[in-house]
């Protein structure tokens, strides 16, 4: 049972998200702000009235914004809404040759017309690659949901899909499965020393490959690729950004500069580079994907969302997936605080603030992307790990999925009490999310639609937590074996 206040601030949300956030273009519903701009009153020539303040491009359709929005209209009997969505995508997915398969970032109506932003007004200019990876996603949690496999197997989506993978699959300079972006280019969006092979990027490009190969039609010559480059990146994620105590002490003690084909210590990691915070973060129970592998530079910080999705899309062992809550179980007071969930762990501070972000003011320790604090993710690891509720009451994962589930109703509590007090906050500030985030814009969509999401996963609906699962690689990988 829920109290009359939970239901009065869930009805307040379902109201902003379907009434106030929603975008139309000729007539239909095609997806949600990234924020609801809100009237204020302002004085001109001493007369008080009423305008909307200048919200940037927090009025334009986000892909990465909207994917909370779209599981929750799935959920919620609205696939008409997701079907629009993906299809406006579609129709602007980029046919420029050195662009083509690209998805915007966002987009917006003006004069009857949908207009794409593909990064071209981005700080930096950098185009945001998770935008890319993320339609296939939405597409095939769609069709499992709905069957509507007349709707995929029309030329533009197929085509799309082939678009896609050829843009994500092309051949570069590296031999390694992972995909290579500049900084900035995911949700983490302003230089935060992420390029490279960020975890975000390639748990993505793992859920796209699967994804797209579940969706083209049988015998596409597209699919026997998506599938090796997807066994070869989950390999590879195991192989060099998995971590625990023991991977620790293995790293500790491999020699450096190596040459040849038998080394053992392939990028060159010196016992300098691993953080003395790692000892206590991971405890004797824990493990986690490491944000990023560069040569001689490994980025140890732990990235949730990169996490979550590893868990969500099985990259992760199931003993891998339980060492990770573990590790979430064991830093809850600095992964939940006051505001559930930080985005990553631990900031960037003093000269490497400075030097790494370019002296950025909103991504200051503590604050935005920084290890800052935001809603939106609490949806990701309740469906991390209500995946596994039927072994709740199994002895052998009492201790890690009973407790874990404890936290996630206190996560709920949390955000219930605050979100809608907080005006729901685009991101939270300080150790423990404590602050409403100093540049943090205020109704934002996806804060809401988490909100939601979280109500319907954990009081609702928990057996609609599998909503983003993807097909199995095994069984993809022998339908698409050579006799």
């Amino acid at each position: 049972m829920i109290s009359p206040l939970e239901n009065q601030h869930l009805e307040h949300a379902r109201h902003l998200l379907y009434d106030q956030a929603m975008v139309c273009f000729r007539g239909e519903p095609i997806g949600t702000v990234a924020a609801i701009p809100q009237k204020k009153w302002v004085m001109d020539n001493h007369h008080p009235h009423m305008v909307p303040p200048p919200d940037l491009n927090y009025g334009e359709v986000f892909i990465r914004d909207n994917v909370l929005s779209m599981i929750y209209f799935l959920l919620d009997g609205r696939a008409d809404i997701v079907k629009n969505f993906l299809n406006a995508c579609l129709q602007l997915q980029s046919w420029d040759p050195r662009t083509r398969g690209i998805f915007p970032t966002s987009f917006y109506v003006e004069s009857d017309k949908l207009i794409a932003d593909y990064g071209q007004r981005a700080i930096g200019r950098v185009v945001s690659v998770d935008a890319t990876l993320w339609w296939p996603i939405l597409v095939h949690m769609y069709v499992q949901k709905t069957q509507d496999w007349d709707w995929v197997y029309q030329e533009s989506v197929q085509t799309g899909l082939k678009n896609m993978l050829g843009l994500i699959v092309q051949p570069s300079f590296r031999e390694i499965p992972t995909l290579h972006v500049p900084d900035g280019s995911f949700m983490i969006d302003r230089p935060l020393d992420v390029w490279g092979s960020p975890l975000e990027v390639q748990v993505l490009l793992y859920g796209a490959l699967l994804s797209a190969a579940h969706l083209l039609m049988q015998g596409d010559p597209s699919i026997p690729e998506a599938v090796d480059r997807a066994i070869r990146l989950r390999r590879y994620l195991h192989k060099h950004y998995w971590l625990n105590r023991r991977m620790v002490q293995t790293l500790r003690r491999r020699p450096t500069d190596q040459y040849g084909d038998d080394v053992v210590n392939e990028y060159n990691i010196r016992t300098e580079t691993i953080p003395h915070w790692l000892q206590a973060w991971l405890g004797t129970q824990g493990g986690f994907l490491i944000g990023n592998i560069r040569t001689s530079r490994p980025d140890f910080r732990f990235f949730t969302l990169g996490n979550c999705l590893a868990a969500i899309f099985d990259i992760l062992t199931q003993p891998q997936q339980r060492s990770l809550f573990n590790l979430i179980l064991h830093n809850q007071k600095d992964l939940i605080g006051e505001m559930p969930l930080r985005i990553c762990h631990p900031p960037l501070d003093d000269t490497d603030w400075q030097n790494k972000t370019g002296f950025d003011p909103k991504n200051r320790p503590w604050c935005y992307h920084n290890a800052g604090h935001w809603p939106c993710l609490l949806p990701f690891l309740i469906m991390a790990v209500l995946r596994h509720q039927h072994r709740f009451l199994d002895l052998r994962y009492t201790q890690t999925y009973l407790p874990m589930q404890e936290l996630l109703k206190k996560a709920y509590q949390l955000q219930m009490s605050r979100l809608p007090e907080q005006k729901w906050a685009e991101y939270f500030d300080g150790p423990t999310g404590v602050w409403m985030g100093q540049q943090a814009r205020l109704y934002q969509t996806w804060t809401v639609a988490g909100l939601l999401l979280v109500h319907h996963f954990l009081i609702q609906s928990p057996s609609d937590s599998r909503i983003l699962d993807l097909a199995p690689l095994h069984k993809l990988w022998q339908g698409n074996r050579k006799p």
